[in-house]
């Protein structure tokens, strides 16, 4: 099994954001589950990566050649896949992945966590995908989501796509959770 982690290339404001990636990093690698993530040696995603193969595990980093060329690569991975763009390397991610978790981060971490629920929303893919709330960092997300849920643009089958867990031990129990019966139907016949 492998798990792509979307995460931030900062560390964060907080010590416990750095602290959950690493042990998330070390819990994936005692239990024999590969690490998929960005390839990056800064920010929670070094720290994840480190904490990984510090503790023997295997350790897939997929970047860009326009962010290997800025010297941000780990050079320490089991494993770098090289993509010419950035489109490549979220859909390689995917490809590789049984499953995510998504730390905190910002920009590109929303973006690559909405793009693989919107893919799951479309059938695109039947893999779970989990929160690990640190700190209450997801929780205006969640907030968001269940906004969309009430103002009529999102189903609740579909937000509930995006599972929350408060530890690494409940993200790696709700990896395991089966997924939803694909629901293919996300715009009602008369909304057309």
């Amino acid at each position: 099994m492998r798990v792509c982690v979307f995460c931030g290339s900062s560390r964060g404001a907080s010590p416990a954001y750095t602290a959950a990636a690493s042990d998330l990093g070390t819990t994936l690698a005692v239990k024999g589950i590969g690490l998929v993530y960005g390839g990056g040696h800064v920010g929670l995603m070094g720290a994840v990566a480190d904490a990984a193969l510090a503790a023997g595990g295997s350790v897939t980093g997929v970047m860009p050649e326009s962010l290997v060329a800025k010297e941000i690569a780990h050079q320490g991975l089991t494993e770098l896949r090289v993509t010419t763009s950035m489109h490549e390397r979220k859909a390689l991610m995917a490809d590789l992945a049984d499953g995510f978790i998504a730390l905190p981060g910002g920009l590109g971490t929303f973006e690559e966590l909405c793009e693989i629920l919107t893919w799951g929303q479309l059938g695109l893919h039947a893999k779970p995908v989990v929160l690990l709330d640190v700190d209450d960092f997801w929780a205006p997300f969640q907030r968001l989501l269940d906004g969309a849920v009430a103002a009529g643009f999102l189903r609740p089958v579909h937000r509930d796509l995006a599972h929350v867990a408060g530890s690494v031990s409940e993200a790696l129990a709700l990896l395991e959770t089966p997924p939803p019966p694909p629901v293919h139907k996300w715009i009602d016949k008369d909304e057309r």
